[in-house]
């Protein structure tokens, strides 16, 4: 942890290679187990990059939501605020695997004829709109945390609005914010899961399919746990690493 601290560059460098690392040398271990782990070895490192791809893809996109949503919250144009405020309340009070399976069933309803949407796409469409809700109240709570004599003085010294929010309010509420949008990425590597509900050949998925042929739950299921493992704990230090990063001016 220390030196995660004062070497947060190499850090965040180390993570993203050893997790590289890790999804195309996966193989190799798996590859040499005794069965039902070793026949599979391939299926399992595929469901392994599905997992990473659709926990990239829907926590990028729940970043931006987070940050519009969290505006939107903020604004003084209350219809604006009154849709954001439904947004975050309809998606925490409903379960993930409930938005998963709606996005699935309606998209194709409602959606032009002749564009269809994927398994995945609908998975990682629901997942981002998911984490996007959970984003939107640690955005707010870090925007509400830049003390407003910050603003005046940027406004006071000619920035524009628009100047003031991505050089002043945006960097410090993003440092507030960061430990939980971590914490809410370390929960979509493991939310990701139940996208086997509508098919999706992620990790989980793989593992049901393994355990359902060779009926030995207990080694195939130790071996997904532990892949899940090695996912969040790369996906914890990265963001552990730029949370240090963005704390060089507070330290002692």
């Amino acid at each position: 942890m220390n030196w995660t601290r004062h070497n947060p560059g190499w850090t965040m460098f180390a993570a993203m290679i050893g997790l590289l690392v890790f999804l195309w040398g996966l193989a190799v271990p798996l590859s040499s187990a005794p069965a039902p782990i070793g026949p599979a070895a391939g299926q399992f490192v595929e469901g392994a990059r599905i997992t990473v791809w659709l926990t990239l893809i829907a926590g990028s996109a729940g970043v931006v939501i987070g940050i519009i949503a969290g505006l939107g919250k903020l604004s003084r144009f209350r219809p604006l605020r009154w849709l954001c405020d439904m947004y975050v309340w309809l998606i925490r009070g409903t379960p993930l695997l409930l938005q998963i399976l709606f996005v699935w069933l309606v998209a194709p309803t409602i959606l032009p004829e002749g564009f269809d949407l994927s398994d995945f796409a609908c998975a990682a469409i629901a997942l981002s709109l998911n984490v996007g809700a959970y984003n939107t109240e640690c955005v707010r709570a870090g925007i509400l945390a830049v003390p407003y004599g910050q603003i005046e003085a940027a406004h006071a010294l000619g920035l524009t609005t628009l100047q003031t929010f991505i050089d002043v309010i945006l960097p410090q509420s993003m440092r507030v914010a960061l430990p939980a949008l971590a914490n809410n990425l370390a929960s979509l590597v493991k939310d990701s899961s139940l996208a086997y509900a509508i098919s999706v050949v992620e990790l989980t998925m793989v593992g049901y399919r393994v355990q359902a042929e060779s009926y030995q739950p207990v080694p195939v299921f130790i071996t997904v746990a532990a892949i899940y493992l090695i996912l969040t704990t790369a996906f914890t230090t990265l963001t552990a690493a730029l949370e240090a990063q963005l704390a060089v001016g507070q330290r002692r």
